[in-house]
């Protein structure tokens, strides 16, 4: 997924939109690393479309605020014999 780091950025920021999907998802949605969407969004997205930045940082801080949830949930299907 190389070439144009706007374009790559914005296409991040609409499917965590669209998707309410986590960083993790993301990543492994377009190939990439956590760390280079996050870089993607936090700090390349603000400089060129803010409106998109503080939509996509909604959706990450829900996903933030829930991801004990989700964490606690994985554990108990791990000892639970759950896939």
């Amino acid at each position: 997924m190389k070439g144009n780091i706007e374009e790559r950025a914005q296409r991040l920021a609409l499917y965590i939109i669209e998707n309410k999907a986590t960083v993790r998802a993301a990543a492994s949605k377009f190939g990439i690393s956590k760390s280079t969407v996050h870089k993607d969004l936090s700090e390349r997205l603000p400089a060129f479309n803010h409106t998109l930045y503080q939509q996509v940082k909604g959706v990450l801080e829900e996903n933030k605020a829930e991801r004990h949830i989700r964490g606690g949930l994985a554990t108990r299907r791990k000892y639970k014999g759950e896939a």
